[in-house]
């Protein structure tokens, strides 16, 4: 039975699978979805596109030459008589958007309007979460890439040539990890300008060092097999033994590692935007939704939403990753193989 075949023999775990890709392909159309422009604009006969390319409200019959406010009462007016119309996304508010015309004080509660209503300045929260989600994603699939990069690299190095090598970058990663993680995010960011790139090269030094240890016991254990011994007397560079014959039967960990990865950096990411020490001021993020909830507490809405978005995300993601961890557990797919015999 083939590990894929495995995999989608969990249900939970396959299930999960498909929702994250759909909720994720979703968060990377989120300028379609939540947005303060019109897809499509036919006025006076001609076709605009505001969503790629932003107009002057003198275009659509107004006063200044500044760039279109589309939620302006008197534009949309305009673009929706005399024969115009307008496409609009299903949520008419992007994630920096305010919401100047709401009716009630800010934070206000959800309404047809702002479906999950607005926080402290009146963005609207669903068009946060929606950006926030895909922000949280991307980063947390940067951070594994460069960890995992970084953790193979190290890993089969100390596993392949071992002694005195391994014997001192063990000591190295030692110290390296006693390094306190938390200060030295605080005192990077006093000293440099917040950045999502800034976060990735922090966290990066210090999240791939557990992925090292697992990689490093992969290529000690394989070393020492019989083909990588008919590779040597064949001539083969070390480099070429590395990476043709022990890597690949060693992505075992490397694989089962990368969802349970991906959660651990989406949760440093919040906590660090909860605390301030995150991405820039504006962005959207999870943390800083949780932050205002925290500072709004009888805006329930907040809370609530980032908290459900939050968890669901972490749990699609260890649900996969236990799928997958069952997928390659040789012992649970001799079992699958002998009960079908």
């Amino acid at each position: 039975m083939s590990r894929w075949q495995r995999f989608k023999h969990s249900r939970v775990g396959y299930a999960s699978l498909w929702i994250f890709m759909v909720l994720f392909g979703l968060s990377m159309c989120a300028e379609l979805i939540a947005n303060d422009k019109p897809l499509v604009v036919r006025y006076e006969g001609q076709f605009y596109f505001p969503i790629a390319k932003s107009h002057a409200e003198t275009v659509f019959g107004g006063d200044f030459s500044t760039p279109t406010d589309f939620l302006d009462p008197d534009i949309r007016r305009n673009i929706t008589s005399n024969g115009n119309w307008a496409i609009y996304p299903p949520i008419h508010y992007s994630y920096e958007t305010l919401n100047y015309f709401s009716q009630v004080p800010n934070p206000a509660p959800p309404s047809t309007e702002n479906w999950l209503g607005t926080d402290d300045r009146g963005r609207d929260v669903l068009a946060r979460l929606i950006y926030g989600f895909r922000l949280s994603i991307l980063f947390g699939l940067a951070l594994t890439i460069v960890g995992v990069t970084v953790g193979i690299i190290t890993g089969s190095l100390m596993g392949f040539f071992g002694g005195k090598f391994d014997l001192v970058s063990q000591r190295l990663i030692e110290i390296w990890s006693a390094m306190p993680e938390l200060y030295l995010l605080i005192i990077f960011a006093s000293i440099f300008n917040p950045s999502v790139s800034l976060l990735i090269i922090l966290l990066a030094a210090f999240g791939w060092m557990g992925l090292s240890d697992y990689v490093r016991a992969e290529f000690f254990r394989n070393r020492a097999l019989e083909y990588v011994r008919a590779a040597r007397a064949l001539g083969l560079t070390n480099v070429q033994i590395m990476w043709r014959h022990i890597l690949p039967n060693s992505l075992t960990p490397v694989i089962t590692f990368l969802p349970f990865r991906m959660s651990a950096a989406i949760l440093s990411l919040t906590s660090l935007d909860f605390l301030g020490l995150g991405v820039p001021p504006g962005t959207p993020s999870l943390g800083e939704l949780l932050s205002q909830g925290k500072g709004n507490l009888d805006a329930w809405w907040i809370s609530l939403s980032t908290f459900i978005v939050l968890v669901a995300t972490l749990l699609l993601l260890t649900f996969m990753g236990e799928a997958l961890r069952d997928a390659f557990d040789s012992r649970k797919s001799g079992a699958m193989s002998g009960g079908r015999s």
